[in-house]
């Protein structure tokens, strides 16, 4: 694979984990919908910033792994893949489960930093987010890569989460989008599932 087409299946791999709703998802949701639309879109920001953070964090782990201890580097691509089957089967399963999207009945104030920051926590802190980005990263970097793709993964990963969980806040703050969500999810987290399995399977494959 080269790696402009690495780059682009990474980002899509990772647009099919974000989609599929998880802790980031469901924050961003109640503060759009509990607080203001604002405060959704500055949540989205800090969504883009913890995973573009992680971004980063990944690419210099693999990097190293892949330099100095390719045993090791076999055996997380295995865990990983077993970790994605074991996603893939959790979001498929939950397909059918509701998302919900309750007002709260506190009447919250907007506040733009607070809901940065406590986006940026919840994604930080989200174990979904550190082993999607381990295992994709161990699929589809190709061991020898050239500096660049280092170096615009980050800042594309930033763009792709923060433009994504900016359509969740706008879309969740409006009911007629939101009603078009819910009435897909269960077709959108079963594809989400059936790709992220798909990712798995590769994995395990090309750790052999």
């Amino acid at each position: 694979m080269t790696p402009l087409a690495a780059l682009f299946a990474i980002l899509g791999a990772l647009l099919v984990g974000a989609i599929s709703p998880g802790p980031s998802f469901v924050f961003v949701v109640r503060t759009a919908v509990a607080q203001s639309r604002a405060d959704g879109l500055a949540a989205a920001v800090g969504m883009g910033v913890g995973a573009a953070l992680f971004g980063a964090l990944a690419l210099l782990g693999l990097r190293t792994l892949t330099t100095e201890a390719a045993g090791l580097y076999t055996a997380l691509k295995i865990a990983g893949g077993i970790y994605l089957l074991y996603l893939a089967y959790r979001i498929w399963r939950g397909a059918k489960e509701p998302v919900e999207v309750v007002r709260n009945g506190t009447g919250s104030r907007s506040n733009l930093g607070r809901s940065f920051g406590l986006a940026l926590a919840t994604q930080m802190s989200n174990p979904k987010i550190v082993a999607v980005f381990g295992a994709v990263f161990a699929a589809l970097l190709p061991a020898e890569r050239p500096l660049w793709l280092d170096l615009a993964l980050p800042a594309l990963i930033f763009v792709q989460e923060t433009g994504w969980y900016a359509l969740v806040a706008l879309a969740f703050s409006s009911s007629r989008p939101r009603a078009l969500y819910l009435g897909a999810k269960l077709w959108i987290d079963r594809f989400a599932g059936a790709v992220i399995g798909a990712l798995g399977i590769r994995l395990i494959l090309d750790a052999r």
